[in-house]
């Protein structure tokens, strides 16, 4: 099996917002609680693409799963720090889908100049949090029942990743637009 990652381009809109619509309407995975309609799932990815990767993962040229990462905090003191997400469409799971996007946002944000990589894990089984101890993340913070979906209310911690020394000075950061990104 060939998984190839590709930069996410608007007309992938409705086969991304397929695999998402699921975890949306079925799960605590994501605390998103209503559908988007597809021009405001569009306009997020184009959003996204600005400062941030957005990628899909494809096995035979059809799209099984999508990563990005996003502003950790809308301010300029965290430029170096980037929350991330990934989904893989539910019939794929333990393929690793979820591996291969993960190791290429980390290879494209320390291009960025990225240092800290963190993840928002609503506290369901141990699935994510086992995935993201995996790659290398540590839990940095617990919240008790700060998420209610579906009737239940839910746990959540902060997973995080250092990908760099953090110097006295960092380097710039790099907006993935500006970036001279080569797969």
């Amino acid at each position: 099996m060939n998984i190839v990652i590709e930069i996410a381009k608007p007309k992938d809109v409705e086969k991304i917002l397929n695999i998402y619509k699921p975890y949306i309407l079925n799960t605590a995975i994501t605390f998103e609680c209503e559908v988007p309609s597809i021009e405001e799932f569009r306009q997020r990815i184009i959003n996204t693409l600005k400062n941030y990767p957005y990628l899909v993962a494809k096995i035979d040229d059809v799209i099984v799963g999508y990563a990005y990462t996003s502003a950790f905090k809308n301010r300029a003191a965290y430029n170096w720090a980037v929350e991330t997400s990934v989904y893989v469409d539910v019939k794929h799971h333990n393929m690793g889908i979820g591996k291969a996007l993960y190791q290429k946002l980390e290879n494209i944000s320390k291009k960025q100049n990225i240092l800290n990589m963190n993840a928002c894990i609503a506290v369901l089984d141990k699935g994510s949090v086992s995935f993201h101890q995996h790659m290398g993340y540590v839990q940095v913070a617990y919240f008790h029942q700060c998420g209610y979906k579906l009737g239940k209310w839910y746990d959540m911690v902060w997973m995080e990743k250092m990908l760099g020394e953090h110097k006295v000075e960092p380097e710039t950061f790099i907006p993935f637009s500006k970036l001279d990104y080569q797969r």
